[in-house]
Parts: C-alpha cells; sequence; structure tokens
C-alpha cells in the first residue's frame, strides 16, 4: 500500500510529491461523473483510516529522497477532507516539510465544517474545486453525497477564499453539455466575482471517465474562457492532447485578445501562427506587452491594461 507518490512535475504547482490519504479504495463523498476512478456510493465519513504516524513516515522517507519537492499535495483515492485527522497531520507535516509547502486538492464539500475549514487555513496552498453553482447541474455533474447543499458550499468557499493567507486556486471541470451552457457560466462568473483566488483554472476531461461522458475541445475551452469577467485570474488548464488551431493575429488583435484574457505560452503556441508569435514576441520587446507572473505561471498581458488586471481581486 503506497501512501505517497511521485514527485511529478506539474505545470500548475511545480514539483508535487503526493500523499494519498485513502489508499486502498474509494472514499470520496462525490461521484462526478468524470472521476477516473471507478463508480462508487458516496460516504461521509472514511471507514479504513490510515494513522497519522505512519503518513507521517512514509512522508519523511519520501523527502529524505526527493530533496527538491515544490509541494506536498495531499489528495486521495476520493476526498481527502474526509480523513478524519486531518489537522493533526497538517501541523506535524509542517514540522517536517522544509522549504516545501503543503497543498490539498478538495471538492469544497466540507468547507461547511467549521474543523475543516479552519484545518485548511493552515496549509499554504489550497486547491477548490467549484463545477457548478446551480442546484439541478451541481447534483447532476458531481453526484454528490446527500444533505449536500451548493448554496452552503458556495458561501463556505466565497468566506474562505478571503479568510486564507496562502494561494487559493479555484479548478472548473467543463463536461459537455453539463456545465458548459452559457447560463451555468453566467451563474459561475457571478460566484467567481466574489472569490479572492490567485488562480481560476478551467479544463475538461483529460483521462477515461467513470461514466459516458463527452470532453470539451481546446478551442471550446478557449471561447468559455472569454465568457468570464475579464478581471478573472482565468487560466485553461490543459493537457494539450487538441491538435493546436493555429490563426493569424495582427498586433491590434494580439494587444485586443490579450486585454480579454491573458495567455500563457502554452497558450500562446496552441492559438497563434509562427507570424503572430512573432508578432508578439515584437511587442514584447518594444514593451507594449509585459509578462506577468501570478501562482506559479507567467502570462501575457498589455502594459496599459495592468493596473486594472491586478485591482480586481
Amino acid at each position: 500500500m503506497n501512501i505517497t507518490f511521485g514527485p511529478i512535475t506539474s505545470r500548475r504547482f511545480g514539483v508535487s510529491l503526493g500523499i494519498d490519504l485513502s489508499p486502498s479504495k474509494k472514499q470520496c463523498n462525490f461521484d462526478c461523473l468524470y472521476c477516473e476512478l471507478a463508480p462508487a456510493l458516496t460516504v461521509e465519513a472514511q471507514d479504513d483510516i490510515l494513522s497519522v504516524d505512519s503518513i507521517i513516515s512514509a512522508l519523511e522517507d519520501a523527502l529524505k529522497i526527493h530533496t527538491n519537492v515544490d509541494v506536498i499535495t495531499l489528495t486521495a483515492n476520493g476526498e481527502p477532507t474526509l480523513y478524519p485527522h486531518l489537522d493533526a497531520l497538517i501541523e506535524k507535516m509542517d514540522r517536517i516539510k522544509g522549504n516545501a509547502q503543503t497543498l490539498i486538492l478538495t471538492n469544497s464539500a466540507n468547507l461547511v465544517d467549521q474543523k475543516i475549514y479552519h484545518s485548511l487555513l493552515k496549509l499554504d496552498q489550497v486547491k477548490l474545486s467549484l463545477d457548478a453553482v446551480s442546484k439541478e447541474v451541481f447534483t447532476k455533474i458531481d453526484r454528490p453525497h446527500e444533505e449536500i447543499d451548493i448554496n452552503a458550499l458556495v458561501r463556505s468557499v466565497i468566506d474562505f477564499s478571503h479568510n486564507f493567507k496562502g494561494q487559493l486556486f479555484i479548478e472548473i471541470l467543463f463536461v459537455k453539455t453539463m456545465n458548459d451552457t452559457q447560463e451555468e457560466i453566467a451563474l459561475l462568473n457571478t460566484v467567481l466575482k466574489d472569490i479572492k483566488a490567485s488562480r481560476i483554472d478551467i479544463g475538461t476531461i483529460d483521462r477515461p471517465s467513470a461514466y459516458d461522458v463527452s470532453k470539451l475541445s481546446y478551442d471550446e475551452l478557449v471561447e468559455i474562457s472569454k465568457l468570464f469577467d475579464s478581471a478573472l485570474p482565468i487560466h485553461i488548464a490543459s493537457r494539450n492532447t487538441q491538435t493546436p488551431t493555429l490563426s493569424n493575429y495582427s498586433k491590434e488583435e494580439i494587444i485586443n485578445t490579450l486585454d480579454k484574457r491573458p495567455l500563457t505560452q502554452v497558450d500562446i503556441e496552441n492559438l497563434f501562427d509562427v507570424s503572430s508569435q512573432k508578432r508578439l514576441k515584437a511587442l514584447l520587446k518594444s514593451g507594449d506587452i509585459i509578462i506577468k507572473t501570478q501562482a506559479n505561471l507567467d502570462f501575457y498581458i498589455p502594459k496599459n491594461n495592468k493596473k486594472r488586471k491586478l485591482e480586481k481581486k
């Protein structure tokens, strides 16, 4: 039974050493349509529980071998906040983590529990999933355990974002015909404007899923990104398995595009043809375009709107 795994190099989080808080089986309060694990009944608590000492021992052994870790990531075959000794684990991790930061990948549902809420405040980085905010779409796509209320979940996410002192990431995974409608995106946009996030990652299915659902193309994600408020720190999270669709952009079109949605180098390589990339380099050299580093990623952004973008929190 492997408690730790990796490290893996993540474009979003750096060199990540994972800790699986449910290595024996899936234990989750969601049964998401897009989950890469097999379908399973939802639970509200773990019944197969690791001791804190066994996790810390495995982590210490791993850190002796892997000395250049950026983040120690709490995850699970399921939902890591179901682990009942999370607070004690985080405190012990802090004593041995060295220069690494602590990160958790959670579906957000247990933020309504004040004990878990305050435990997560002790972490350096937190990634919260928020696939939908309407009850109908949330229930359909995330298939939550009974009594999980999306309205309470959203209120907790907003509140947490204003109290958390570390880096907060929001992740939205889009499934075709589920949460990619203009109506649901508009609702998400309204909520996201109230959330103080370091970065908002939008993506789609990139692994075999538990249920028969369809992914979006990279181009569709780009179009969705344009529907969100331009001040939101949106990042298109993609493994780039799609065939790039390269277009020709004039200098004015490049500036207008980046004004609407700052792009990373990977985005540029997927969207701009060779001539457009040369124009971008010229704009960068002239200072009309600058690079803004935010939440581990470099974004191209017009110089004239830097102040406006940074003012939105």
